[in-house]
């Protein structure tokens, strides 16, 4: 699917922080997917080892990741449609951080800790009839999450007032002929601001090196689109 609103692309090389907590853009088409994050997991953990405790709460934290927003359905956790899980459960699993130490071994304050010392957000907390619960803020791929329960609509351009979407020219080509997809995970993602600013928190990569602009006025006037800010 192709959109008009989509109409300033510029190439530049990004550097510096990570960038925004900003929104989420739904109803494109499939392809691709999952194993990007799951690259950058495997390089960010090269050389970690089981070191100190620094390095075991940021393995956890890249392991949580990829459990809550890609993971529920095939390790069978009982996940709600607003992206919650148990944390029980998560504490349960039979798997290994990146830096190779048994998920059963870490406590539910090792958790606190990550969600905690997350500096892109990812995570949300939630104590409820006395049980823990924790949930990705957004990224998924699982589809038992339900955009409503998860995120906050945009409804007006009032809200949003820079919006990109950050990419590579390896993908450009395909993206001019036939749009911006949301490949396996359930939203195209955008930010309200480049990782250069030193604001931004989560929404692309630091090395975009392709930034697509879009008009958010003109793209709700679309008679398909919907668009969801992340609530942290």
């Amino acid at each position: 699917m192709w959109f008009p609103a989509l109409h300033l692309l510029e190439n530049t090389v990004l550097n510096n922080t990570m960038s925004s907590s900003f929104s989420s853009f739904a109803h494109s088409n499939r392809s691709g997917g999952r194993g990007q994050d799951m690259k950058h997991d495997r390089e960010r953990s090269r050389g970690c080892g089981g070191g100190g405790s620094k390095d075991k709460i940021d393995a956890l934290g890249r392991l949580l990741t990829r459990i809550l927003r890609h993971m529920a359905t095939e390790l069978n956790l009982n996940m709600r449609s607003d992206g919650y899980v148990k944390v029980e459960d998560l504490l349960k699993l039979n798997m290994k951080t990146f830096a190779n130490i048994p998920l059963r071994s870490h406590t539910v304050d090792d958790i606190k800790e990550a969600v905690r010392k997350d500096n892109k957000q990812r995570f949300s907390l939630l104590e409820e009839n006395g049980e823990l619960l924790i949930r990705a803020n957004q990224g998924h791929t699982v589809t038992t999450v339900e955009s409503e329960r998860l995120l906050k609509q945009i409804l007006s351009a009032d809200e949003v007032q820079f919006c990109v979407h950050g990419t590579y020219k390896r993908n450009l080509e395909s993206i001019l002929e036939s749009g911006l997809k949301r490949m396996k995970r359930l939203h195209v993602h955008f930010s309200s601001g480049l990782p250069s600013d030193g604001e931004v928190i989560s929404g692309m990569r630091r090395d975009v090196n392709v930034l697509i602009y879009l008009d958010v006025r003109k793209a709700l006037e679309g008679e398909h689109a919907c668009f969801f800010q992340v609530s942290i």
